[in-house]
């Protein structure tokens, strides 16, 4: 098995793209990476290509790698088209990368790519109103209700819709549970947008204090507006190559992959956090890397909600389980912290198109082992890990994929 690098990554701003259709934010993102990693289209040998619904919202129901990538002189080469919910693009990385330690490709090309802004409300919310999405949420609020924090009189009243009760419910268990306040969510997500002012691909670039996310509107007790990640639109791609091509090119900003996996959820009890799915999959991932928590200086977790982020932290060992919120209270998930965690802005702050979410994370700690982030730069960042999630099923993530990167 050959050791894998990444050559270049790109990314397009995220955030509201109405002017642009799924194959133009893709191909920005692809040009971006090539000249990044300082290759030609006619070097890739192989593409991934992920996107959740872009069948649903631009009636492309096939071939979009070759809609997309043919114009870029991107041509007569093996491809795929990968759907793992919000952990698409890092499962088309993961294919990727697989591709190039087997010998099958020596410089392949993954994408994730996704519009989910659009004129017409009712189509942009029917997406996240799929039956079976709903069926799994209003489970998850069942089998709970009986062990979770209580919701304070005055916040009583009805969510937006059940997907924003089952997040509400995810955190109020861990507020049961392990004794986690709201402020301390807040305090995650005012780190993760003061991260995000210093990032000009985010789609929100404005630092919040933690009063100030305390007293947004609420969306379901406890989470507000600034606690939830945004609707958005974007693209992101990385290229991956052999070592033999990076002693070829003579390539000094490559980025090594250090291990790489991923695994589906499990039936379990909705409070047995040790055998959560991210706790499960990060050991293997550790033990193949020959790493352990303890070797890393940044993390980019997935956190459709801010207390995603809490509960993802925890899964990888970063912290004690259940002393997340109180880390990032002090200050220590923060730039400038013992382990800097969602530099880029986290998808509360960063955007979540997510297809393009999973490689938005790998572009953010490429970027930092490169030393190139500027003003939200981790001094010394040699080791980093990704988290991605996809979808949701019984009592937690559909998939954890975790990503270990070094310099």
């Amino acid at each position: 098995m050959r050791d894998v690098y990444i050559l270049g990554v790109g990314m397009t701003r995220f955030g509201r793209h109405l002017d642009k259709t799924h194959s133009e934010l893709a191909q920005e993102a692809v040009r971006l990476a090539l000249a990044d990693a300082g290759t030609e289209a006619s070097a890739v040998d192989s593409t991934v290509y992920a996107t959740v619904v872009q069948g649903f919202f631009a009636g492309e129901m096939s071939i979009p790698s070759q809609f997309a990538l043919r114009p870029l002189g991107i041509g007569g080469v093996r491809t795929l088209t990968v759907e793992a919910a919000c952990a698409s693009s890092t499962m088309g990385l993961h294919t990727a990368i697989a591709q190039v330690q087997s010998g099958q490709s020596d410089v392949a090309l993954a994408l994730g790519v996704e519009k989910l802004y659009s004129e017409d409300r009712a189509k942009k919310f029917a997406v996240f109103q799929q039956p079976l999405d709903i069926e799994v949420a209003e489970n998850y609020v069942a089998v709970t209700r009986d062990k979770l924090a209580p919701v304070p009189p005055e916040f009583e009243g009805p969510s937006p819709n059940i997907l924003m009760e089952a997040y509400a419910a995810q955190a109020r268990l861990h507020m049961a549970t392990y004794g986690t306040t709201r402020r301390q969510i807040a305090a995650v997500a005012a780190k993760d947008h003061a991260h995000s002012a210093l990032n000009p691909l985010s789609q929100y670039q404005n630092s919040m204090t933690i009063e100030e996310v305390l007293a947004a509107p609420n969306v379901a007790w406890p989470l507000t507006v600034p606690m939830c990640a945004p609707i958005s639109d974007g693209a992101s791609a990385a290229i991956v190559c052999s070592d033999e091509t990076i002693r070829k090119l003579g390539a000094s900003r490559a980025i090594r992959i250090v291990a790489a996996d991923s695994r589906t959820g499990q039936d379990r009890a909705p409070d047995d956090y040790p055998h959560h799915v991210t706790r499960l999959v990060s050991a293997r991932v550790y033990e193949r890397a020959g790493l352990g928590p303890e070797d890393f200086d940044l993390a980019e977790v997935h956190d459709a909600s801010s207390i995603g982020e809490i509960i993802q932290v925890e899964g990888l060992g970063l912290v004690a389980p259940g002393e997340a919120g109180l880390a990032a209270e002090r200050g220590e998930l923060s730039l400038g912290g013992r382990i800097p965690v969602n530099v880029s802005g986290g998808l509360v702050s960063k955007g979540h198109p997510l297809a393009a979410t999973g490689i938005g994370q790998i572009h953010e700690l490429v970027t930092q082992l490169r030393g190139e982030a500027g003003a939200r730069q981790v001094e010394g960042a040699k080791i980093a890990v990704a988290e991605n999630s996809g979808g949701f099923y019984g009592v937690e993530d559909g998939m954890s994929a975790v990503t270990i990167l070094a310099r």
